[in-house]
């Protein structure tokens, strides 16, 4: 590329990056933003926009959230593969960076919890954790980074690996975060990272995740409540220097 025209260069590059923008028919967004890449730490906004506008209104007071221990790295998610930087594996204790849609409206996989029912939206799918229900994270199975329900018991070592959390707290509410989302018509790209969520932190925010986003319990209830699957809600995480870059582009708030 070395020897394109500058400005052939800059047109490339900003067409790669234009693609990435938020899709047309999200009015709901939440960001977080973390101060470098491998800060553990993030703060976390809510916005909404109306049919057709092209302007965020901010719906909540920004609050703190924690962030995988070793930070940020690139996500499979709506926007480009080709970023520049550190992309996600599985085990890296980093949370995807990039831009995610909450949710999977084709596996109805969005809230899961332990409570009976939750304050949310009728729209919005909420699944109550079971000793049955399975995540898979094991990258050599066609079910990987995909919520599936047993009809029995876990027997298995396979089984009762990938058995959703039972009795911990920190994953008593949960929202799902379509990072290299597999689907029952589509394989996630094996070892790029799996099994990412919002959910409650632990230690009152003393503590890393090992990828998710997590907050304290009262807002991640309060978030929940507000998430409308009709309004095609995004997550995006970015470093501020990112997000300084790509804000223009890619149309965020």
């Amino acid at each position: 590329m070395k020897n394109l025209p500058l400005l052939l260069i800059i047109f490339i590059f900003s067409t790669i990056h234009s693609k990435a923008q938020i899709p047309a028919d999200t009015r709901q967004i939440i960001i977080g933003i973390a101060p470098t890449t491998n800060s553990s730490h993030a703060t976390l906004s809510m916005f909404e926009r109306n049919i057709g506008a092209s302007g965020w209104t901010q719906k909540e007071a920004a609050w703190k959230g924690r962030l995988g221990r070793n930070g940020l790295a690139w996500g499979a998610g709506i926007h480009p593969r080709n970023m520049e930087g550190v992309r996600k594996k599985e085990g890296d204790g980093r949370s995807p960076a990039g831009i995610f849609r909450i949710g999977s409206e084709s596996e109805s996989s969005f809230a899961f919890g332990y409570a009976t029912t939750i304050k949310k939206l009728p729209t919005l799918p909420y699944k109550v954790v079971t000793s049955r229900d399975l995540w898979v994270e094991d990258s050599d199975s066609p079910y990987y980074n995909r919520h599936i329900l047993i009809s029995h018991q876990p027997k298995t070592a396979w089984e009762k690996n990938a058995q959703m959390k039972q009795g911990d707290h920190a994953h008593s509410l949960k929202l799902f975060i379509a990072h290299n989302e597999g689907t029952s018509k589509k394989t996630a790209t094996a070892n790029a990272g799996s099994s990412i969520f919002f959910h409650i932190w632990r230690g009152g925010g003393t503590k890393p995740t090992a990828g998710c986003t997590t907050m304290p319990e009262e807002q991640l209830k309060n978030m929940i409540s507000k998430i409308d699957p009709s309004k095609k809600p995004v997550y995006v995480l970015l470093t501020a220097a990112d997000y300084k870059k790509f804000r223009a582009a890619w149309k965020l708030p």
